[in-house]
Formats: C-alpha cells, structure tokens, sequence
C-alpha cells in the first residue's frame, strides 16, 4: 500500500467522539455490514425463472410448485373412484363390483376427467419435447398416459380386449407422477430473486437540488447532470461524481475492498454505495443501464440463463427408455402379427407402451432430491437448486472470497510488538483502556483482544480523540495514546522497525505512546476464520485445489493465502472481473464452486458451476448461489460435496432400479418368454411396479444417515 493510502487509513482512525459514534471513517469497516433493512422491493426488475428448460413450461418455479401441489391433491381424489371402479383392478384383487349399470363409466368418465386436467402438464411438456426433438421425461409420461387412455377406452366401449381396462394404471400413473414433479418443482423453486435483491441497493427516493431547495424524486427520474444530496449513512442513487463535501464510501458491495474508501470532490462514486460519515453533494454521470450495478444485474442474468441449460440426469434416462418403449413396442407388434396372432400383438403393444413408464421413475430423483434437502438443511445447507446439488460432485476447484467468508470481516489484533523492556499484556491493557470509551471498529478490536486474553484494563480518564490523529486517556497516572502516523508526526516520534514488515503484509498499524514514549505496536487486520485452514486442508485431500479472490489489495491476498496454504489467488478484483475470472477458470477444464457473501460475488456466483453463498451475507449473494451455508464456517463446503457425492450415488442406484424394472418386465410383457408358455400378466406388472416405487423409496430413506456437520465430515 502507498504510504498516501497507509496516512488515510490512520486518518480514519480515531475520528470520532464518544457521543458520536456515526462519524466512523475506520479504513477496516467491515465488508459484511451492509443494511438492506430499509431498502424497497419497488425498483425490482423483473426475473422470469426460467432455470429449469429441461422440463417444457416450467419456468417460475415457485407457481409450479402450487400448481402441482393443487393438482396432485384434487386427482388424489378422483382417482379412487377411477381405481375402485375399474374392472381390471376388481378383477386383479378379487373383488366385486356393484351390478348397476352406472358402475361401467364411473372410471371411463373420471379417468377422462384426469388424463385431460391432470395429464395436461405432460402432454404441453411432450409438445415442447418433440419440437426440440429431445425426449425426456415429459414425453415418457405422455406416451404411457396417452396409450392407456386409448386403450382403455377401447376396452370400455368393447372395441378392445377387456386386458386393456388400464383406467386404474392411468390414475395411479398421473398421481404419482404429479407427487414426483410436486416434490421436484418444491426442490427447484427459488426463494428470492438475486435481481430484485440487487435492485433493493438502489434507495427509494433521491434528494434532487433544485436551486436553493431540494425536492424528493424517484431515482428512476434523475437525469445525468442533476446534482444529488447523500446524507451520511444513505446511498447514492446513481452513479456520479462529488461536487461538494467528502466522505468514506462503503463500497464493498461492488468492489468487495473490505474497507471503506476517502471520496472528495471530483471523484466517482456508484450508485447503491454508502456515504458512512458525512453528506456529499454527487452530480449524476450516469443512469439506467448505464450504471455499475446494471452491468452487475446484466452479468447475474446472463450467468444464470447460461448455467441453466444443463440437462439433469432424469431427463436422460426418461430419454433412453422412451426410444427403448418404442423399440419394444414396434417388435412387439411385428413379431406377434409375423406368428399370425393380431389380438395378441395389439394387446401385447399396447401392454408395453403403458408399462414402459415405471412409477419408480417419477419418484427416483425428485424423492432423492427432497430427502437430500432436508438432511442438507439440519446440516446448515439450504439447496435451492437442484443441478447444485448435482454438479457438486464433479468440483475439482473451490474459489473463496476472502472477506467475510475466509476471514470474519472484522479488524482483530494480530500481532503485538511491545519495545524492548515492555510487556506485551500490559501495552495491550493500556490501549485498551484507552480505547475503551470508544465505539470505533478498530477500537472493538483492541478492547476485545484484551478480554480475549483475560487481561485486567485499568480504568481511564480525561479521554479525548482528536481528528486524524488518534486517542488520548490516562490511565494509572501515565498519558496513553494510541494512533497513525500523524500522532506520530505530531509527538515527534518514530515508528518502530516491525512496521515496514507488517505494512508489506497490509496490515493496519497502531502505535502506543505512554508518557509521550513510543512503548509498542499494534498489528490489526482482518481476522482469518480458525476453520478456514481445516477447510483448506480437507479439500485438497479431496483433489479439490482452493483458489482466493478479493477486492483487497495484493499485499493482504498474499498474507491470507500464505497463512492458509491456498493453492492460487486474485487480488484487487472487480465485480466484473470476478465472473471473468471463475470463466478463465472454467476454460482451463476446472469445475467451478464459487463461495462468497456480497453484492460483488452475485456475478461469480452466478457464473460458477456452483455457487455457494454464506447465509449470513447479502440477500444479492443468497439469491444469485444454488446453495447456501445457513452458518459461516466455510467446512461446510466439504458438507455440499459429500452430500452430493451421497446423493449421486441414491440417484443412480435409484435409476438403475427404475430402469431395471424396464429390462426385466417390458420384454416379460412382450412375450419373449411365449414359447415355453410364459406372458406376463398385468397383475404381475402392477406387483413390479409398486415393488419398483417401494425399493425406491426405501433406498432414497438412506440418506438420512449422513452425518453432515463440518466436524464430522472433515474427521472423514
């Protein structure tokens, strides 16, 4: 750091009075205290959710999920009329129906009613599926309704052998699959838009100068060269330049530089940044798209539409067996009209085209998928997307932010070095006690590293703090002051030698005067997180190389990554740059998992294969991630990766089973077994069906033996 920035870090220190504790201008604010309280949901753009292409129609998950939550419940109920009714099914369990004639369309008219209403999903995703010419689960589910509809209209009105009454298959079918897509939509539905979040860093209203007065505008009003009034602790409405005042910018939700920055007159400031000590006067530059954070909202769009397109492990399998359906089907009916029996071939087409749909199937993913949820979040894991989950075994690197994620975003007292003679408690006690009447982040961070170390602080008196310079107490009958290098200017006195070391690591530096002397220094920077390193040294077990990336300067990217073993580093990124540079990753082969917590990450978050936000960051960050860590330790990012290993493994044994239920029972109800007098009945397909669905189900109950918590999963 340049030693103009070094004096304006130690400038900001100690500009502040006891009584007024708002004119912080501390050089280490912390990045993670950004207030959104009061920030509207007007300015909200629109988000149309449109993640889930692999399904026709479903995009706005959160309408789907009550859609088919409604749609499951109402054709609950109409199916058991539809399967208590039905002939094949009396037959099938040995019971009789009433003699009525009105019994005979009980089934026919309901199971029309359900295959219309409760089809209707299917069927507008099997259109949307055949015009991309890509098979899915959609047009499995169609195929298998539709058939059975037909055939069991032809056996109603007497067309079609009475075997074909498949009314009770088709009710069952669309309930369990509308229960599947339920459980999926509930999975995929996202609880908050990262573009309304974004959008909310915008104030409500601007105070546009109109000659000697001001008048309230919207911020969509302004017009670039209107001049602006920022009170201290609001944010500026658009980007622009300062015409009058000065003040220290908060803009660690676009830059992510954890502390703020010293703006004056004639320099840039951006819209959404925070004014934290002093008004300003800002003439608008810029407005709209325009802006910084429009670009910011265009590039979470753009990452999240381009990470969308992946095709899910369902829809693939769904794919396989519809052509391997129709390749049944289609020898079915040759084979059995070449021996010269065309009922059989009818009967026997039509048996495998239904049956070719297992129930298991529905339910394989979707069931993994929710119970993989709900372990996740008794974990500390909130999943809002399911292809996260997915992807997050595949991860071979892990790109951290630094502030607020590896470290807390908070100053801490790091390193003491007393003068020869000193004691090292006691010169923390002293400092302590002199900056005991102050709120200031930096003084937190001394009062709180003494009462970490048990130390007794003497009580001080006549404290005063004066302006770019430092603090002043007594205590125990000596002069303490604590402060920069002004105070060192001003007292005539020299820094110790320890200094040029710690400024080469970008550490803040305080020195201790008592009595006027120079007794020691204090090293405070932001505090590494003590799970950090245990985080680190798990994924590289795992194969998995951790990179850093922050807003911070060089000289403090490199302490951190040295002091954590991190295996690469980006220092003084930009928003912008922080989506490029999880795409150089990516270009280079590696699978991405992005963890971040502020505006600034919403880019990179959105870009990675995975992103991972810390729950207790910003709403943007939480918005823009697949996966979200309830705590901040980031050990549960080993917790999302063996989750999703534990789940790819349910998933694919789930659909093994599914698909082995195909292999075994469509050429059973083809009839390969003819020869030796073998067919398969319907009654024995219902069995393998239900069989299927309950191995499924069970498997999928698994999981909720994994032990998730980062104690346990980094012990592995």
């Amino acid at each position: 750091m340049s030693q103009h920035d070094e004096r304006t870090d130690y400038t900001a220190h100690h500009n502040h009075t006891p009584a007024a504790t708002t004119e912080h201008d501390h050089a280490s604010e912390a990045a993670t205290e950004h207030d959104h309280t009061a920030m509207s949901q007007d300015h909200a753009a629109p988000h149309d959710g449109t993640g889930h292409e692999g399904h026709a129609g479903h995009g706005g998950h959160g309408d789907h999920v009550g859609q088919f939550r409604r749609l499951f419940w109402i054709m609950l109920l109409l199916a058991v009329p539809v399967v208590g009714f039905s002939m094949m099914f009396s037959m099938i369990l040995g019971y009789p129906l009433p003699g009525a004639a009105w019994v005979a369309w009980v089934s026919p008219t309901l199971g029309t009613v359900m295959y219309v209403w409760g089809g209707a999903p299917f069927l507008t995703g099997a259109v949307s599926e055949l015009r991309a010419r890509k098979p899915g689960m959609m047009l499995l589910i169609a195929l298998a309704i539709t058939v059975a509809f037909l055939a069991s209209w032809g056996a109603s009105l007497g067309v079609l052998h009475h075997e074909l009454d498949f009314w009770w298959e088709l009710a069952l079918l669309i309930v369990i699959m509308l229960l599947g897509h339920w459980i999926e939509m509930r999975s995929l539905a996202q609880t908050t838009s990262a573009l309304d979040s974004l959008a909310a860093l915008l104030p409500d209203e601007a105070e546009k100068v109109a000659g000697d007065t001001t008048i309230t505008v919207a911020p969509a009003d302004l017009q670039v060269g209107d001049v602006v009034v920022v009170r201290p602790g609001g944010r500026v409405p658009a980007d622009g330049r300062i015409v009058q005042g000065s003040a220290s910018m908060d803009e660690s939700m676009i830059t992510g530089e954890s502390r703020p920055v010293r703006r004056s007159a004639g320099d840039p400031v951006i819209a959404g940044t925070v004014a934290t000590d002093s008004g300003l006067r800002v003439e608008i530059t810029a407005i709209g798209d325009d802006t910084a954070l429009a670009g910011i909202q265009k590039l979470v769009t753009e990452a999240q539409s381009s990470s969308s397109r992946a095709q899910r492990l369902a829809d693939k399998a769904a794919g396989w067996l519809f052509w391997f359906a129709l390749g049944a089907a289609a020898i079915t009916a040759i084979v059995w009209t070449l021996v010269g029996q065309p009922d059989a071939a009818v009967i026997r087409t039509i048996t495998v085209l239904v049956i070719a749909c297992p129930h298991a199937l529905g339910l394989a993913i979707p069931l993994v998928v929710s119970i993989a949820t709900e372990r996740a979040a008794r974990g500390g894991v909130l999943i809002k997307d399911r292809l996260a989950l997915e992807s997050m075994r595949t991860v071979d690197t892990v790109l951290f932010d630094k502030t607020g994620t590896l470290t807390k975003g908070t100053p801490a007292v790091t390193a003491i070095d007393p003068v020869t003679g000193a004691d090292a408690d006691q010169l923390l006690a002293w400092a302590a006690a002199a900056e005991a009447d102050s709120e200031h982040p930096l003084a937190r961070a001394i009062v709180n590293a003494a009462k970490e170390k048990n130390l007794t602080v003497p009580r001080s008196t006549d404290f005063e703090s004066s302006p770019a310079v430092g603090v002043r107490a007594r205590v125990d009958g000596r002069v303490v002051q604590v402060g920069g290098p002004y105070m060192l200017e001003q007292e005539h006195a020299t820094e110790l030698p320890v200094a040029d070391e710690w400024r080469g690591e970008g550490a803040i530096i305080l020195h201790v005067l008592v009595d006027g002397q120079v007794t020691g220094a204090l090293r405070l920077a932001d505090e590494i997180r003590s799970e950090s390193r245990h985080a680190v040294d798990a994924l590289h077990e795992r194969g998995v190389q951790v990179v850093m990336i922050t807003g911070d300067a060089d000289a403090v990217a490199a302490s951190v990554a040295g002091e954590l073993g991190i295996d690469r580093y980006f220092a003084g990124v930009r928003p912008e740059d922080k989506a490029s540079k999880v795409k150089e990753l990516q270009n280079e082969g590696r699978k991405v998992a992005m963890v971040g917590d502020g505006v600034n990450d919403a880019p990179a978050l959105a870009q990675a294969d995975v992103g991972i936000a810390i729950g207790a960051g910003t709403d943007v960050a939480i918005a823009s991630a697949g996966v979200i860590l309830a705590s901040d330790d980031p050990r549960s990012v080993i917790s999302v990766i063996e989750l999703s290993r534990a789940s790819y493994r349910k998933m694919k044994q789930n659909l093994w089973w599914a698909a082995g239920y195909n292999l075994l029972s469509v050429p059973l109800a083809a009839g390969v077994l003819a020869p030796v007098g073998f067919v398969l009945p319907m009654s024995v397909g219902a069995v393998l069906m239900s069989l299927s669905t309950i191995v499924v189900a069970l498997n999928a109950q698994l999981l909720r033996r994994l032990n998730l918590s980062p104690d346990a999963v980094v012990d592995k």
